[in-house]
């Protein structure tokens, strides 16, 4: 969440953030209006507790002298239940600010381009060139039936619509992209780590995910499946006071993720790019304020190399405001080449979120001249399903078979899905 800072001394600056999103909302004037009244009901406790105070002192003079102190005994009574009424009106004027406050997104960089949507995004650069192939382009959901690595209609039966199961080659595919993306990593200076696939909605809240996405999230008895290793990765520090030394501190972890996608029926109904449960390899950083715009291009190369080792092409897109998300105040998007649509698809999102999500998840860091709250970054290092359809694509042959990248050999234990 946002400094409170900001909505007192600088509203106009909340004001132009939501303007840039497109965002209509957020009653900025409530909030500001909650904000007076919470402030001006804790001064009121405060002078009552005063009150209270001195009056109860004088209570003990009089009774030390053995004099009639019922009068002020009274009194002190009668500003004890004010205090009581005001304090519960505070806690309800607070419980109302903070469920509006967690409303509120990250504030926009200045360097990010304005714009409504997808649509005007702006490429920041392109790396690899698409192949030219001298036969018709299969889609990976036809290549995986057809090798008979991929299992829809079983799935279907098992889960629903939008799961799969991978099976034989594809199964062992899977597994080599995932450790092929670990390895290389943590190579460069990123700590493992296996995470929890279920976490509680205090999580949820300090990463950003709630309360605006809440009905997106399978929840479990109160608790809620991951939808994405960010979460219990930064929460990893949730409520922690960090040495200023250990920054900056670096996680990889993959996970499965899991995402109702309430938003996308229609949206690629054929094969692995939008299901409700997919394997994803995830990058966290945790920074000085001053490092972090640095970071996120650091954290985008690094995600990139997996594409780069594979070679995949791909581009790098920078979001526009109106397409940024919640917590991130900027974002890159990695895009792999599709052949047989023709076009890029996300295959990661690289993102600086500023304090935003240190401040909900309550993590501060021991500097030399106090403490402060670290920036928090994160990127898919990259989406593995994803990655494992643009290798199906890219990589297929004119007899139906599929070569496996170079770099990818030695974990698969072979050069070809046949």
């Amino acid at each position: 969440m946002l400094d409170v800072s900001i909505l007192r001394q600088n509203p106009r600056l909340i004001e132009d953030t939501l303007k840039k999103r497109g965002n209509t909302s957020i009653d900025l004037n409530k909030l500001i209006e909650l904000d007076e009244q919470i402030r001006k009901i804790k001064s009121e406790i405060d002078s009552l507790l005063h009150t209270r105070k001195v009056i109860s002192k004088e209570i003990g003079s009089i009774k030390a002298k053995k004099g009639d102190s019922k009068e002020l005994e009274a009194k002190v009574k009668s500003i004890s239940l004010e205090i009581e009424n005001l304090e519960e009106s505070l806690s309800k004027k607070n419980e109302q600010f903070l469920s509006m406050w967690l409303l509120v997104p990250n504030l926009v960089d200045d360097s990010v381009a304005l714009g409504k949507d997808e649509s005007e995004n702006v490429e920041i650069r392109r790396v690899g060139e698409p192949k030219l192939f001298e036969f018709e382009v299969k889609a990976h959901d036809e290549i995986a039936k057809d090798l008979d690595i991929l299992d829809f209609d079983r799935a279907a039966k098992v889960s629903g619509s939008r799961f799969v199961y991978y099976k034989n080659q594809g199964a062992k595919l899977e597994r080599a992209l995932i450790n092929f993306m670990l390895d290389l990593h943590t190579k460069n200076g990123y700590s493992e780590i296996i995470v929890p696939y279920i976490v509680n909605e205090d999580s949820m809240i300090g990463t950003g995910q709630f309360p605006k996405f809440k009905e997106e999230a399978y929840n479990v008895e109160g608790q809620f499946l991951i939808p994405t290793a960010e979460v219990p990765l930064v929460n990893f520090h949730k409520d922690e006071l960090l040495s200023e030394s250990l920054l900056p501190i670096k996680y990889v972890a993959y996970s499965a993720c899991f995402r109702k996608e309430a938003g996308s029926y229609g949206k690629d109904v054929r094969g692995i790019i939008r299901q409700h449960q997919f394997n994803k390899v995830e990058l966290v950083q945790f920074t000085r304020p001053q490092d972090s715009f640095d970071a996120l291009e650091s954290l985008t190369n690094q995600a990139e190399l997996v594409l780069k080792e594979l070679g995949l092409p791909y581009r790098v897109v920078m979001l526009c405001s109106g397409d940024l998300g919640f917590a991130s105040a900027k974002t890159y998007d990695l895009e792999v080449w599709f052949p047989s649509q023709n076009r890029y698809r996300e295959i990661s999102s690289c993102s600086n979120t500023l304090d935003f999500q240190a401040r909900r998840a309550k993590i501060k860091v021991k500097g030399s001249k106090g403490n402060y709250y670290p920036h928090t970054l994160n990127g898919s290092g990259v989406a593995v399903g994803r990655c494992f359809a643009a290798i199906l694509e890219n990589f297929q042959t004119k007899d139906g078979n599929v070569k496996i990248p170079e770099k990818l050999v030695s974990y698969y234990g072979g050069e070809f899905l046949v």
